[in-house]
Protein backbone atom coordinates (compact mmCIF):
# COMPACT_ATOMS: atom_id res chain seq x y z
CA UNK A 1 0.00 0.00 0.00
CA UNK A 2 1.69 3.32 -0.91
CA UNK A 3 1.13 6.46 1.19
CA UNK A 4 -1.29 8.06 -1.06
CA UNK A 5 -4.34 5.51 0.25
CA UNK A 6 -5.48 5.58 3.74
CA UNK A 7 -7.93 3.61 4.65
CA UNK A 8 -11.46 4.30 4.31
CA UNK A 9 -12.29 3.08 7.92
CA UNK A 10 -10.00 5.44 10.14
CA UNK A 11 -11.87 8.82 10.01
CA UNK A 12 -9.49 11.95 10.48
CA UNK A 13 -9.33 13.10 13.90
CA UNK A 14 -10.94 16.06 15.38
CA UNK A 15 -8.63 19.52 15.68
CA UNK A 16 -8.08 19.95 18.93
CA UNK A 17 -9.23 23.85 18.20
CA UNK A 18 -12.70 24.77 18.53
CA UNK A 19 -14.98 27.24 19.41
CA UNK A 20 -18.05 28.11 21.68
CA UNK A 21 -20.65 30.52 20.29
CA UNK A 22 -22.75 32.60 22.86
CA UNK A 23 -26.20 32.98 20.92
CA UNK A 24 -28.09 35.87 22.47
CA UNK A 25 -30.42 39.06 22.11
CA UNK A 26 -30.14 42.43 23.14
CA UNK A 27 -32.35 41.42 25.93
CA UNK A 28 -30.08 39.25 27.35
CA UNK A 29 -31.65 36.21 26.52
CA UNK A 30 -29.30 32.81 25.94
CA UNK A 31 -30.36 30.11 23.84
CA UNK A 32 -28.81 26.98 24.78
CA UNK A 33 -29.17 23.49 22.95
CA UNK A 34 -29.75 20.06 24.19
CA UNK A 35 -27.01 17.29 22.83
CA UNK A 36 -28.76 14.98 21.71
CA UNK A 37 -25.89 12.34 22.58
CA UNK A 38 -25.45 13.72 25.74
CA UNK A 39 -22.06 13.62 27.69
CA UNK A 40 -20.82 10.10 26.62
CA UNK A 41 -21.70 8.94 29.46
CA UNK A 42 -25.43 8.53 29.41
CA UNK A 43 -26.73 12.61 31.25
CA UNK A 44 -27.88 15.07 29.16
CA UNK A 45 -26.80 18.32 29.14
CA UNK A 46 -27.46 21.82 27.89
CA UNK A 47 -24.84 23.60 25.93
CA UNK A 48 -24.08 27.02 23.64
CA UNK A 49 -23.04 26.38 20.02
CA UNK A 50 -19.77 24.35 19.56
CA UNK A 51 -17.33 22.90 16.96
CA UNK A 52 -13.88 22.10 15.96
CA UNK A 53 -11.90 23.73 12.80
CA UNK A 54 -11.95 21.76 9.83
CA UNK A 55 -9.13 22.52 9.16
CA UNK A 56 -5.95 24.19 11.22
CA UNK A 57 -5.73 27.63 9.67
CA UNK A 58 -9.32 28.06 9.16
CA UNK A 59 -10.81 31.43 10.44
CA UNK A 60 -12.49 31.86 13.91
CA UNK A 61 -15.27 33.67 12.50
CA UNK A 62 -15.82 31.13 9.28
CA UNK A 63 -15.54 28.21 12.05
CA UNK A 64 -18.38 30.13 14.34
CA UNK A 65 -20.52 30.62 10.95
CA UNK A 66 -20.80 27.32 10.01
CA UNK A 67 -21.13 25.85 12.94
CA UNK A 68 -23.93 28.00 14.01
CA UNK A 69 -25.33 27.36 10.33
CA UNK A 70 -25.56 23.94 11.01
CA UNK A 71 -27.19 23.48 14.88
CA UNK A 72 -29.21 26.03 14.86
CA UNK A 73 -30.21 27.39 10.74
CA UNK A 74 -29.04 30.96 12.07
CA UNK A 75 -27.40 32.30 9.44
CA UNK A 76 -24.67 34.84 10.91
CA UNK A 77 -25.17 36.76 7.97
CA UNK A 78 -28.94 37.85 8.13
CA UNK A 79 -29.92 41.11 8.76
CA UNK A 80 -30.16 41.87 12.79
CA UNK A 81 -27.41 39.31 12.87
CA UNK A 82 -23.54 40.37 14.97
CA UNK A 83 -21.43 37.88 14.96
CA UNK A 84 -18.29 39.54 17.31
CA UNK A 85 -14.92 38.09 18.40
CA UNK A 86 -14.88 38.25 21.87
CA UNK A 87 -11.38 37.68 21.73
CA UNK A 88 -11.66 34.92 24.89
CA UNK A 89 -9.27 31.83 24.78
CA UNK A 90 -10.30 28.86 27.06
CA UNK A 91 -7.46 25.77 27.65
CA UNK A 92 -9.00 23.33 29.42
CA UNK A 93 -8.96 19.09 29.54
CA UNK A 94 -10.37 17.02 26.54
CA UNK A 95 -13.38 15.09 28.68
CA UNK A 96 -11.60 11.25 28.69
CA UNK A 97 -14.94 9.93 27.06
CA UNK A 98 -14.06 12.22 24.36
CA UNK A 99 -10.08 11.57 23.64
CA UNK A 100 -10.61 9.04 20.69
CA UNK A 101 -11.90 11.65 18.54
CA UNK A 102 -8.60 13.12 18.56
CA UNK A 103 -4.70 12.17 17.93
CA UNK A 104 -2.88 9.87 20.02
CA UNK A 105 -1.42 12.36 22.91
CA UNK A 106 -3.98 15.14 22.54
CA UNK A 107 -5.43 16.07 25.57
CA UNK A 108 -6.13 19.48 25.66
CA UNK A 109 -8.69 22.01 23.40
CA UNK A 110 -8.06 25.40 22.72
CA UNK A 111 -11.63 27.24 22.46
CA UNK A 112 -12.16 31.11 21.31
CA UNK A 113 -15.63 32.50 22.33
CA UNK A 114 -17.70 34.93 20.36
CA UNK A 115 -21.21 36.38 20.56
CA UNK A 116 -23.88 36.42 18.36
CA UNK A 117 -26.36 38.39 19.02
CA UNK A 118 -29.76 37.81 16.67
CA UNK A 119 -33.21 39.41 16.90
CA UNK A 120 -35.62 38.54 19.02
CA UNK A 121 -37.42 36.59 16.30
CA UNK A 122 -34.81 34.72 15.29
CA UNK A 123 -36.15 31.53 14.13
CA UNK A 124 -34.18 28.12 15.34
CA UNK A 125 -33.77 25.07 13.09
CA UNK A 126 -31.94 22.35 15.33
CA UNK A 127 -29.66 19.65 13.67
CA UNK A 128 -31.38 16.31 15.02
CA UNK A 129 -28.18 14.84 14.56
CA UNK A 130 -27.08 16.98 16.92
CA UNK A 131 -29.63 18.41 19.60
CA UNK A 132 -32.81 17.72 20.63
CA UNK A 133 -34.16 20.52 21.86
CA UNK A 134 -33.27 24.60 22.67
CA UNK A 135 -34.66 26.94 24.82
CA UNK A 136 -33.92 30.45 25.82
CA UNK A 137 -33.00 31.76 29.16
CA UNK A 138 -32.14 34.67 30.95
CA UNK A 139 -28.28 34.75 30.69
CA UNK A 140 -27.67 33.69 34.77
CA UNK A 141 -30.03 31.21 34.42
CA UNK A 142 -28.81 30.29 31.01
CA UNK A 143 -25.17 30.47 32.81
CA UNK A 144 -26.67 27.57 35.68
CA UNK A 145 -27.48 25.60 33.18
CA UNK A 146 -24.83 24.33 31.30
CA UNK A 147 -22.84 21.03 30.96
CA UNK A 148 -18.84 23.43 30.66
CA UNK A 149 -17.71 25.72 33.83
CA UNK A 150 -16.15 27.40 30.43
CA UNK A 151 -19.61 27.62 28.66
CA UNK A 152 -20.96 29.13 31.86
CA UNK A 153 -18.16 31.56 32.85
CA UNK A 154 -18.72 32.70 28.66
CA UNK A 155 -22.31 33.21 29.48
CA UNK A 156 -21.34 35.49 32.29
CA UNK A 157 -19.43 37.77 30.37
CA UNK A 158 -22.41 38.47 28.26
CA UNK A 159 -23.36 41.80 29.97
CA UNK A 160 -20.19 43.66 29.15
CA UNK A 161 -20.78 42.83 25.42
CA UNK A 162 -24.38 43.65 25.96
CA UNK A 163 -23.42 47.26 27.18
CA UNK A 164 -20.60 47.65 23.93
Amino acid sequence: MNGMNAPCSNPPYKIAQSVLVVIYTAAGQVLLLQRTHGDGLGGMFWQSVTGSKDFESEPWLQVAAREVWEETGIDVHALGCQLHDWELENIYPIYPQWLHRYAPGVCMNTERVLGLQVPSYAQVTLNPREHTAFAWHAWREAADRCYAPSNAEAILHLPAFLSA
